[in-house]
Formats: structure tokens, sequence, C-alpha cells
């Protein structure tokens, strides 16, 4: 599907070839609920809203991950032109068992984003760009949607 934006180009450096990236989730937040099982809150593909900079109080980047070895990972996001970081993690360890799988969650608290644009969020391993995507953030148009909502009342 070629809707004009790139939703996942991977990078995988040659020290990294044991893991596998298969998905990651934005969202509000995740919960390790019982039985080993996550709860996802608020997830989303952009972040849209009638007016910027926008502050997000909680946005949580989830990585599942496939392969065997022990790895450093780390998340940021960029500015659209690449230029600013906006906020990046601390390397956080996490361990991959043979014919395993593990999620790694990185919270984030107060992310500002100041102007419209494609902000790039990239997962590091080990030091090395893994992979990156696009998080697409915009302004919502207040009047269309305010005209759409009228249009669908019942009278």
């Amino acid at each position: 599907m070629d809707d004009g934006v790139e939703e996942m180009k991977e990078r995988v450096h040659p020290l990294s070839a044991n893991i596998e990236l298969e998905y990651t989730i934005l969202c509000d937040d995740v919960r390790l609920e019982a039985g080993n099982k996550l709860t996802l809150v608020g997830v989303f593909y952009g972040v849209f809203v009638p007016q910027l900079p926008v502050t997000i109080i909680k946005f949580a980047v989830l990585n599942h991950w496939r392969g065997e070895g022990q790895y450093l990972t780390e998340v940021r996001i960029l500015s659209p032109d690449r230029a600013q970081v906006i906020v990046a993690s601390r390397p956080s360890s996490f361990q991959v068992h043979a014919n395993g799988y593990a999620d790694n969650v990185t919270i984030f608290a107060n992310v500002t984003f100041p102007v419209e644009g494609n902000y790039v969020v990239q997962t590091l391993v080990d030091s090395h760009l893994f992979a990156e995507r696009l998080l697409p953030v915009g302004i919502i148009d207040q009047s269309v949607r305010s005209a759409e909502t009228s249009s669908q009342r019942i009278h």
C-alpha cells in the first residue's frame, strides 16, 4: 500500500543479525497483566490536534522482538527534519531466548511536538540504528469536523 507515507523501514546492523523486530506499536500506555499479558491503551498511528505545539503526557513505544541473544535498545524521536532529538530513552537491556520473543516497552513523559510534520521514531540496538517509522503530527480542521458532525445529526 503506497499512500505517500512510508510506515516502516528497517536497517539491520551486522551485529544484530540474530534478532528481528516483529512490530512497533505507539500508544498512551502499556500495562502488564496477569499471565504475562500486555494491555495497550490508546493505540495510535499519528497525533492530530486542534493546535500546536502539543504535549503528550504519556507516550509508550512497544517493540516486539524475535530471535535470540542479549541486547541493549534505545528509542528516540526526531523532528521532521531529523535535526533535533525530541526525546530519547536511556539504553535498556533485554534478552531473547532461543526461538523465543521479548517485548520491550519504552515510556516517555511530557513529549512536546512543536510543529506539523512526519516525526521519526527510531529504534536502536547496541547503539546502531535498527528500525525507524514515521509518526505524522498535524492539525485537524475543527470547522470541517463541526460541519460533518452537524450533518450527521438526526432531526
